[in-house]
């Protein structure tokens, strides 16, 4: 069945606790609530409605201004040609027991005099690319005394920490010490079922993130999905480079492509891309400004606790929007 779209608006005036509640007593009658978000001062309240029948579902978002959209989609044939998803903090929450724990090491084993706690990480992070995140560190604190003085020099020092920071990173992965985030496998599989292509789009070093998707998803998955890693663009995110990069080697047009992110960066990166994109929140980017989203979730998730599946992301490509 074609997936059919409806848009509802509703004056800020009728936005009453009583008619929410007029909302959700449907519960009764086979729909479910989900739970409801905030963020940045505006409040997403989201209802899934499954009908026995025709499995549809509603999406609604009550923004500041007071209006109310809705989006309503059914099992969809209108599927993306492209899946594409971010690594770290999306397919594993990585960033504060993996890079960073590598990040330490690496600088214990060089003698920098330099530990990265959980909260300046979460700051670092702002920044796109570990060598990029160093080199700006070092910049502002100030550089390890056993770094060299060179511009050059610097870069080929830079590049050094990350090509070790990588092989601790790695073996991490190898010891499956980091486990798939709820849903990721499911996803996957339900889009490589249908023919969709899948890729991955990270500012991460290729070979890990190579190592997470053979190590974790498996090779049979691994030898089916693209990587787009690294330096293999000049710009990381936000600039849109990687996910254009992804879309014209797919051969697919990006406005028929998903993207599933986890932070600010990802997602800026994604819409400039003009690329539909799904926020799965992480653990440093729970609070992060996810306005210009198209969804919004704390996971992916596998039943009995799915937040989305593949129907959803189809649905996507048909939404609406009020003005």
């Amino acid at each position: 069945m074609a997936a059919a779209t409806t848009i509802i608006s509703i004056s800020s005036a009728s936005l009453t606790s009583k008619l929410q509640n007029n909302i959700l007593k449907h519960k009764h009658n086979h729909y479910e609530q989900v739970p409801i978000s905030s963020f940045m001062g505006t409040t997403t309240i989201t209802l899934k409605i499954s009908k026995p029948t025709t499995k549809q579902g509603i999406i609604t978002s009550v923004t500041r201004s007071g209006r109310v959209s809705c989006l309503a989609s059914s099992s969809s044939s209108n599927l993306p040609s492209a899946l594409l998803f971010d690594c770290d903090g999306v397919l594993v929450d990585t960033e504060k027991d993996g890079h960073r724990i590598s990040f330490n090491e690496t600088f214990h084993e060089k003698e920098l005099g330099v530990t990265w706690d959980v909260d300046l990480y979460g700051e670092l992070l702002k920044i796109g690319g570990g060598k990029e995140r160093m080199t700006a560190y070092f910049t502002k604190t100030g550089w390890p005394a056993n770094a060299p003085a060179g511009e050059q020099e610097r870069k080929d020092f830079v590049a050094s920490l990350h090509k070790r920071k990588t092989e601790l990173f790695m073996a991490l992965i190898e010891k499956k010490l980091l486990p798939l985030r709820p849903g990721v496998a499911k996803l996957i599989d339900q889009a490589l079922s249908q023919g969709i292509n899948v890729a991955v789009c990270s500012t991460s070093n290729e070979k890990a993130v190579s190592a997470i998707v053979s190590f974790l998803l498996g090779p049979e998955r691994a030898e089916k999905i693209k990587i787009f890693a690294g330096d293999v663009v000049p710009r990381k995110k936000p600039d849109p480079a990687i996910y254009l990069l992804a879309a014209s080697t797919l051969g697919v047009e990006p406005s028929r492509c998903v993207v599933v992110e986890d932070s600010a960066i990802g997602l800026a990166a994604a819409k400039g891309a003009g690329m539909k994109c799904i926020i799965t929140k992480s653990g440093y980017t729970a609070d992060e400004d996810f306005v210009n989203a198209d969804a919004i979730f704390d996971f992916i998730g596998d039943p009995p606790e799915e937040s989305f599946d593949l129907a959803f992301c189809g649905s996507l490509l048909e939404k609406q929007y009020v003005s």
